[in-house]
């Protein structure tokens, strides 16, 4: 049974408006969609887009108020699957459509490479610069929790080169990530709680403080309402958001496979990426930077692991999708994101140079989408997370650590130091 909390007076109006504001976002296309109306590509893109942002902000703030109620066990499992929502709902469209038209499989890739890469490179590397402006804090220091998530992280980084190889990510890959993914949640759900660090502040950000302040049951209620909202609103817009982003971007003559790698991304991670600020903000390093870590191992399994399901469903047969040289860049670049990202959490920290390190190599490849640019960055990862490794012993002894804890927490042993 969970216990009322308190929100400063001062905070309630602006919750408030941004509860409003989340809702009023969501609206316009619903109703274009409930009542039928035709609107031009553009639009429909742009109110799309809103009703998916407004969708995943009320999911956001549902999912922090869940954890109210929810034991740990289930926590762990349901609200990922919640969190990924938004993200996996635009990309499970291209992959249901990839069935009948294979030009889709490449925006599928693309949306999901975008969303896993703009986590790491864009979201971590932010988190650490707020922290310095903040409180000029060097760098945030993990919970040895977060071991779980770096062994994982690693293990996930290192198969998906094997997709890259073959040309295809196949059922049998499907089954090897959702196999890590639900390593991970096993492992999350037994590891032993940690009370090290600084945060310990346990006040909900925005407005779902104001539902925390409800009884248990109307504070249930409403949010089971509002989750089976987002969920509404988030299935009437993918699929014409979706297409009409393809649309719009051969209409203006700009390339639709980047519009759907870095646009689409940006409406489903936006309110993940701003719960994690607010904490930050609020002296809550560590689980700020937690929130989007987790993120990062649930795009990065349960994502990728459902899209040839997807595909397979919408075909009535196993199917697998085909992956074209500039799809096995994309995967193949992210992997070596991801592996550079493992090195440098290794030793449960993220320092300002890692972080700017890592946001100069995600805004340069930004600015060269070529073939030879996308071989570059990804060499350039992988030489950083062998730098890191080489030159910091502690790096690699986080490694072994990581492995070690994944193993303990698995067999009930927590996840030790």
């Amino acid at each position: 049974m969970s216990t009322a909390r308190q929100v400063p007076a001062s905070s309630v109006a602006s919750n408030w408006l941004q509860l409003g504001l989340a809702l009023s976002m969501s609206l316009p296309w619903t109703l274009c969609a409930l009542l039928g109306w035709q609107t031009p590509d553009l639009l429909t893109a742009v109110l799309g887009g809103l009703s998916i942002l407004g969708a995943a902000f009320l999911l956001s703030w549902g999912v922090e108020t869940a954890e109210m109620d929810l034991p740990q066990a289930l926590a762990v499992s349901v609200l990922a699957l919640v969190a990924v929502l938004p993200e996996y709902a635009v990309d499970a469209t291209f992959a249901w459509k990839a069935a009948h038209d294979p030009a889709q499989a490449g925006y599928a890739i693309a949306n999901m490479t975008g969303g896993n890469r703009l986590l790491l490179g864009l979201g971590w590397s932010t988190l650490v610069f707020i922290a310095w402006a903040r409180f000029g804090k060097p760098g945030i220091q993990l919970r040895s929790q977060t071991r779980v998530d770096v062994a994982v992280l690693l293990l996930a980084s290192l198969y998906a080169l094997v997709p890259v190889a073959r040309g295809q990510l196949t059922l049998v890959d499907t089954g090897v990530f959702l196999v890590l993914y639900g390593v991970y949640v096993v492992a999350a759900t037994r590891a032993a709680p940690d009370d090290e660090g600084e945060d310990h502040d346990e006040d909900l950000p925005g407005p779902a403080a104001l539902m925390a302040l409800l009884p248990d049951w109307p504070r249930r209620g409403i949010l089971v309402l509002l989750l089976l909202w987002s969920a509404g609103v988030i299935f009437l817009a993918a699929e014409p958001f979706a297409e009409a982003l393809v649309h719009s971007g051969k209409s203006l003559g700009i390339d639709e496979f980047l519009l759907v790698q870095w646009v689409a991304p940006l409406a489903s991670e936006a309110p993940e990426f701003a719960v994690a600020c607010l904490l930050v903000l609020r002296g809550q390093l560590s689980k700020g930077m937690l929130t989007l870590v987790s993120s990062k191992v649930n795009q990065w399994t349960l994502l990728v692991g459902t899209l040839p399901v997807v595909t397979s469903l919408s075909a009535g047969e196993p199917r697998s999708l085909h992956l074209d040289l500039r799809q096995q860049e994309e995967v193949l670049l992210t992997a070596a994101q991801s592996l550079f990202g493992v090195a440098v959490l290794a030793n449960l920290s993220l320092s300002r140079l890692q972080a700017v390190t890592l946001a100069l190599l995600f805004v340069g490849q930004l600015f060269v989408p070529s073939t030879q640019g996308r071989f570059v960055f990804a060499s350039a990862y992988i030489a950083a997370a062998v730098l890191v490794l080489v030159l910091k012993r502690e790096a690699r002894m986080g490694l072994w650590r990581a492995l070690r804890g994944l193993s303990g927490a698995l067999s009930g042993r927590g996840v030790g130091d």
